[in-house]
């Protein structure tokens, strides 16, 4: 069924045809995992693309955004049941932007900031300040007050009922460039702004200790945690450097304090809650040596500020939607290689899961 919607973007009048979510065919059903092999496949994701974000709520996995070549933003929405094995088209995203920060919070899920392609010129990563909510029951985008930040590839997490968006990479203040680039200087940001949806306000809270982007975000019981990502840069081919510092932040003190480092430093990764214990699957990292994506999935358990080191993904990615259902992670699709690779086509449609009460007590 197709309907006609009218949406206001940029003070400008939009009319977008939308046609109703398409179930894509179930699954075979996945080969049960074991001790020795606990990943297995689950049905591949329909549109394989690099850059893509993950979120769960309400028992299923969604993944967003995409980044086409030329640095065109896709702005699509899946859903992926579980039960089924199944995964369906949903309605896309009000602005097609990408490395937009992803929390969830009453099975509603939130999006804030990113970056746009340019009106005109020549490409570029465009950060915006745009905040929206995503209502999975009713597959409706709603928005909400915008960040005081213009940003992209920054990260969200929850806790006590506010989403704290913390780092990112903008444009340098006072530089009126067409969006940031890997050839031009720009800026990395500490800065955090807390958002309550209650009241769809913000306000400023004290920034990270280190400044960086292409990190992930995760509230466990009343902390936030910020893990890795990359300093000096927001693309990884501009000498950027991979960092493995974890910080936690406590809203009740409005401080931030280190912990112990995650054993292997990578950015553009993502993240999953299992049994309060967080896990970081992914990322990518280039120097001299070597350009490459990460199989690694290390495992944090805030109260004993330890790292486990569990079973690799089947294949390296980057740019990979994560998240956690039960006792399962996803990692789907991403990108197989670094960025800059040379390789036309690096997206994979890999949907791999990891069954993780068999390595994780």
């Amino acid at each position: 069924m197709t309907s006609m919607r009218l949406w206001h973007l940029g003070g400008a009048l939009i009319a977008a045809a939308w046609v109703a979510p398409a179930a894509f065919a179930q699954g075979p059903a996945p080969t049960a995992p074991t001790a020795a092999n606990p990943w297995f496949q689950g049905a591949p994701f329909p549109e394989a693309s690099e850059e893509v974000l993950g979120a769960t709520a309400a028992g299923k996995v969604y993944v967003f955004a995409g980044l086409a070549p030329g640095w065109k933003p896709k702005a699509m929405v899946y859903e992926y049941d579980p039960a089924s094995n199944q995964w369906a088209k949903k309605r896309p995203m009000r602005l097609a932007s990408h490395h937009v920060a992803f929390a969830t919070l009453n099975d509603k899920i939130y999006a804030f900031g990113g970056f746009t392609y340019p009106d005109s010129g020549p490409p570029g990563w465009n950060a915006v300040n745009n905040a929206w909510e995503y209502d999975p029951a009713i597959d409706e985008w709603k928005e909400l007050a915008p960040m005081p930040t213009k940003r992209g590839a920054a990260a969200a997490g929850v806790a006590n009922g506010k989403i704290y968006v913390t780092g990112g990479a903008n444009s340098l203040p006072g530089v009126n460039e067409n969006g940031i680039h890997p050839a031009r200087p720009h800026n990395v940001v500490a800065t955090v702004e807390e958002y309550d949806p209650a009241a769809n306000s913000w306000k400023t809270v004290r920034p990270l200790l280190l400044a960086r982007n292409h990190h992930v975000a995760v509230g466990v019981g009343d902390k936030i945690y910020v893990i890795g990502g990359r300093v000096g840069a927001a693309f990884i081919s501009s000498a950027s450097n991979n960092v493995d510092l974890v910080e936690m932040y406590d809203p009740a003190t409005d401080l931030w304090t280190p912990r112990t480092r995650m054993p292997t430093a990578r950015s553009a990764i993502g993240a999953g809650v299992y049994n309060n214990q967080i896990l970081v699957a992914g990322g990518e990292g280039q120097d001299q040596r070597f350009l490459a994506a990460f199989k690694a999935v290390e495992s944090y358990d805030p109260v004993l500020n330890r790292w486990q080191v569990l079973p690799s993904m089947p294949h390296p990615r980057h740019g990979l939607a994560v998240g956690a259902v039960g006792n399962r992670l996803y990692t789907v699709s991403g990108d197989g290689q670094s960025a800059g690779n040379g390789i036309e086509h690096s997206a994979v449609a890999f949907n791999e899961v990891l069954q993780i009460d068999l390595v994780l007590k």
